[in-house]
């Protein structure tokens, strides 16, 4: 982890949404800006599922973080009017406590004995670093991807603590889709030879599984049309050619990503928090999405979505406006023109910036 981050430890049992329990944990986060004197400038960003707390650079670490052209000193999220706070999720291996981390019961890794991780807990354990910053009223919470599904689940856990809130290429459930492709990219990591029902190591790494699990991935972050244009039918030279592949430009991409991909993320982190993204439904319980946000939210509403996003399709983002705008609330709603589809929101800076600039006018 950088020198910017830090870290909060909780020593007492922390219960799990679904009835289990961990002896305690640790969550590492970063922050960027001022809290003004009343505490009512503060700006929550939940992550996608990869990224850590690191979302942009700072004096203490001058590394950019991966939203770094939207955080900063007159960037869209302006640092000189907010204080910005990013928690790395629980389960993920970027610094919270996570499969990866050690259990202290066995003094090993947790791996697949870790118990089942739900979104909300990644809410409950982000709310305990809010809370140890007494901050009782967030300005904002922003959740882009996995990170707009903990948003939800936020509003649902805690009601009326957020006076704005935008909700970024994200959905309150999953499609059958999204479902069936993140069900595809686990069963590649558990039917690796190396995966050993989790009992992998740093020399036997799950490499295949993890590098087709985010091949299939990156097919499904951007668009078609993108890769028409920024690829064609051109031939690469980067990779040796393969028996039956490693011919064009498309495929020396994916495999690039791949590999940059494989050391940095653990594999069972990657398990739990894909099966959790499947398993949310903001409406579990009987409530309609209109009733959810009818008793959690009450303020200006940004919902951003992109027109060849189909890992979370357009359909979902124009679903939530019109179950918040049904409630009272202020909305701000743009299906975006980009053709970088779900990672837009990751490099589009020109279409995301000014939207969300705006909103928090």
């Amino acid at each position: 982890m950088g020198p910017a981050t830090r870290y909060l430890d909780i020593t007492e049992p922390f219960l799990l949404y679904r009835g289990e329990k961990l002896p305690g944990l640790r969550l590492a986060w970063e922050c960027w800006g001022k809290l003004d004197q009343k505490k009512s400038n503060a700006i929550l960003i939940f992550t996608g599922l990869s990224p850590g707390a690191h979302a942009a650079s700072s004096e203490r670490d001058p590394e950019p973080g991966w939203w770094e052209e939207m955080i900063g000193p007159g960037k869209p999220i302006d640092t000189d009017r907010f204080f910005v706070l990013c928690v790395n999720s629980l389960g993920s291996c970027m610094g919270t406590t996570g499969p990866a981390s050690i259990n202290p019961e066995t003094g090993k890794p947790w791996r697949l004995s870790f118990p089942e991780l739900a979104i909300e807990d990644l809410a409950r354990a982000t709310r305990l670093v809010v809370e140890h910053l007494e901050i009782e009223k967030l300005h904002a919470v922003i959740g882009p991807s996995m990170g707009g599904l903990t948003a939800m689940a936020w509003l649902k856990l805690f009601p009326m603590s957020a006076e704005r809130v935008a909700l970024i290429s994200t959905a309150c459930s999953a499609t059958p889709f999204a479902i069936a492709i993140r069900s595809l990219q686990r069963e590649a990591i558990v039917t690796d030879r190396n995966f050993k029902n989790g009992q992998y190591t740093e020399d036997d790494w799950p490499e295949v599984g993890m590098r087709l699990a985010r091949k299939l991935g990156m097919i499904t972050y951007r668009s078609a049309k993108e890769w028409s244009q920024r690829f064609g039918r051109r031939r690469q030279d980067y990779f040796p050619a393969t028996l039956f592949g490693m011919r064009f430009e498309v495929e020396s991409y994916l495999e690039t990503h791949a590999r940059k991909f494989v050391g940095q993320f653990d594999p069972c982190c990657y398990l739990y928090l894909s099966r959790a993204m499947d398993l949310f439904d903001a409406c579990d319980s009987d409530e309609s999405l209109k009733a959810l946000f009818a008793r959690s939210f009450t303020g200006h509403a940004l919902v951003l979505g992109v027109e060849t996003d189909i890992l979370f399709p357009l359909q979902q983002q124009q679903d939530l406006a019109r179950a918040l705008e049904s409630t009272g609330s202020e909305v701000s709603y743009h299906a975006l023109p980009s053709v970088q589809g779900h990672d837009a929101f990751l490099v589009d800076f020109e279409r995301f910036g000014p939207p969300i600039a705006e909103w928090l006018e």
